[in-house]
């Protein structure tokens, strides 16, 4: 006789085991109608299992968020099912969730095109329609694995080879088609509805890219139809802004399967790009950072001493020469430690403080490049502070304040700061972890922060805080990191003589704000939807004329704009102006100056905005004053730097 205490502590006595769905009946065949799961002591369960005793139950419909992924699990079954019904001859292989939706890898040596996108989820409402149940067995390992074995289904065969600490597993039944799966799944298509299939990608098995290639199949799932619309309308927004296509159309960089992950920045791209360093260089020396640069090709005894060599050894470029192993940094740090070794130091020289823009480069998978979210070179403006553990509260406090105003002055208002902890696989004593992350939990209180914690997420050298900043799509993304390491300074002999005389370690805080340029040039692009702050904007001022004969006072404007520090270009194209000034605002430039008769005469300038605001004539004095204004930020201008 099971006893069920519900969520708001109410009880309900039963005289025989029943299903979690029975339960949502007694209490209202409304919500038995809504249930897509339970949870039952905690644990997930199908709407079709039974309790058999006393038990807490909690009721899971698609308003909670455990039942968003129920339905989008499921819907990755039902594109296996339509699939299958489809193209018989295809190999299923794995289909998790992801965030926003799921995949499912697939081997099918024929290719699937966006045509078949579209046969598919044509095939897939078709099933949805006819609001079958989907039926779970729980079914002993050698017969999952001879059922799909008969079913030519190799990669799921493998799967279950590996299993081989389970002696039984559940299937998912969607009529025909079976799935292995821990699930819970739906209890039926009906709550399936409000799907869209997104796109095509390609996967290595496993994402081994020394197995085969498969087809990836992306798709997304919601509770109601209206979610849905809200997200493909969201997804409609994010490609108008993906900065690939913005960098085509702005002519920002390139990439090329001839250095793969690797940026070709054109003169507009690198415009951005050496302003953004400008920008920070600046800030930094305001702060006490001294600049150093390193190289990029290092000993691998260094990398070994490190502990970088046996934790991130996959990941790194190396070559050989001369008996000599070498390593293509991938970070900056230990080539840090060199520079701060070379003269001993004194307890008065702390805090030292070395920054970098520092060119790195490790080995990502190639399925993983992400146009300059994800690259395998990348310039880090990476940053290292040597100091005592009594400065380390202080030296935290001051990354913080610089990193949030940096942020501010790119528009992003809203940070999240988390605290990634221990990773299983690290360096250092615990004793020494403890008092890392230790350190950091009284920065982030004595800031007054929220902060989560990512368990397990840090870096191998150390604890770490991340910043990661929303933004106008309501996405996050991580950028900024300070990690307190009291690990590798000793590991490098790297030494302080104390007041007293005596030598000590120095604590390491390895910091960034950006991350690396060219994510963060991507992070931007996509924010600002290419409408780059006037400041920021590789073209500020377009000058066009509308005649030849005004051709002369159109380069003479252009001149006296750039003399004064302005980035003005001058189109004297013989096209009509009204397809210069179309051209122009599609490129997004700030402004665009028109001369003709009248400015020519009476010397001033006609001007527009990439908004389509005309604000008419005025004087060349007038227009500099209002760019000045335009790009002044924190009490100075970049023509003043």
């Amino acid at each position: 006789m099971p006893q069920i205490t519900l969520p708001d502590g109410s009880q309900r006595d039963y005289a025989e085991p029943l299903s979690v769905l029975d339960v949502a009946q007694d209490i209202g065949p409304g919500l038995a109608k809504a249930t897509v799961a339970g949870r039952v002591n905690g644990q997930l369960v199908d709407a079709t299992d039974v309790i058999d005793t006393d038990a807490e139950l909690q009721i899971i419909t698609p308003k909670d968020p455990e039942g968003l992924e129920i339905i989008r699990h499921s819907c990755c079954h039902l594109l296996g099912q339509a699939v299958k019904q489809l193209y018989p001859e295809a190999q299923m292989a794995i289909g998790p969730v992801i965030e926003d939706g799921f995949y499912y890898d697939i081997r099918y040596d024929a290719g699937f095109h966006p045509e078949d996108l579209e046969r598919i989820e044509r095939r897939m409402a078709e099933l949805i329609d006819q609001e079958y149940d989907v039926v779970k067995q729980v079914t002993p390992r050698y017969e999952v694995q001879q059922i799909f074995r008969e079913r030519g289904e190799n990669y799921k065969v493998e799967l279950v080879e590996n299993l081989t600490d389970v002696d039984a597993m559940a299937l998912y039944y969607h009529q025909d088609y079976i799935d292995m799966c821990l699930g819970p799944h739906v209890p039926n298509t009906r709550f399936l509805k409000a799907f869209k299939l997104t796109k095509l990608a390609g996967a290595y098995w496993r994402g081994d890219a020394s197995n085969e290639m498969l087809q990836r199949i992306y798709g997304t799932a919601f509770a109601d139809r209206k979610a849905l619309k809200g997200y493909l309308k969201f997804l409609e927004e994010a490609q108008k802004r993906d900065h690939r296509r913005i960098a085509r159309s702005q002519d920002l960089f390139h990439l090329q399967d001839e250095a793969p992950g690797m940026v070709f920045w054109h003169p507009n791209g690198w415009r951005i790009y050496t302003v953004l360093q400008d920008y920070l260089r600046v800030r930094l020396e305001d702060h006490g950072y001294q600049e150093i640069r390193t190289p990029e090709l290092v000993d691998r005894s260094l990398w070994e001493r490190s502990g970088h060599w046996e934790k991130f050894r996959e990941d790194m470029f190396t070559t050989h020469s001369e008996h000599r192993d070498y390593a293509v940094k991938p970070m900056n740090c230990p080539c840090h430690v060199q520079v701060y070794n070379q003269g001993l130091k004194s307890y008065r020289d702390l805090p030292l403080r070395f920054s970098e823009f520092g060119n790195c480069h490790r080995n990502e998978p190639s399925g993983t490049l992400h146009g300059l979210m994800r690259v395998r070179n990348f310039v880090q403006d990476d940053a290292h502070i040597f100091c005592t553990e009594d400065q380390l509260q202080a030296e935290v406090a001051a990354f913080l304040d610089l990193a949030f105003s940096v942020y501010r002055d790119f528009g992003f208002d809203d940070v999240q700061v988390a605290l990634s902890t221990r990773p299983a696989k690290r360096v250092g004593e615990d004793a020494l972890w403890d008092k890392a992350e230790a350190a950091l939990e009284q920065a982030l209180d004595g800031k007054g922060m929220n902060w989560t914690v990512n368990p397990g997420e840090g870096a191998f050298y150390g604890p770490k805080i991340e910043l990661s900043m929303r933004d106008c799509l309501n996405r996050v993304w991580q950028c900024g990191t300070m990690q307190v390491d009291f690990s590798m300074p000793g590991r490098l002999d790297a030494e302080f003589v104390t007041e007293g005389g005596d030598r000590a370690v120095p604590v390491m805080l390895h910091r960034a704000i950006f991350g690396s340029f060219e994510r963060f040039i991507g992070v931007l692009t996509e924010h600002y939807g290419g409408d780059w702050p006037v400041w920021l904007a590789p073209g500020q001022v377009e000058v066009m004329n509308i005649t030849d004969r005004h051709a002369d006072y159109a380069a003479d404007v252009q001149k006296m704009l750039s003399d004064r520090g302005f980035r003005a270009h001058c189109d004297l194209r013989n096209e009509k102006i009204g397809f210069k000034i179309r051209e122009h605002t599609i490129r997004r430039v700030p402004y665009m100056v028109v001369v003709g008769d009248q400015e020519r005469e009476s010397g001033q300038v006609a001007v527009r905005t990439r908004t389509g605001d005309d604000l008419g004539v005025m004087s060349l004095e007038a227009f500099i004053e209002r760019l000045q204004t335009d790009v002044a930020r924190l009490g100075r201008t970049l023509l003043e730097e």
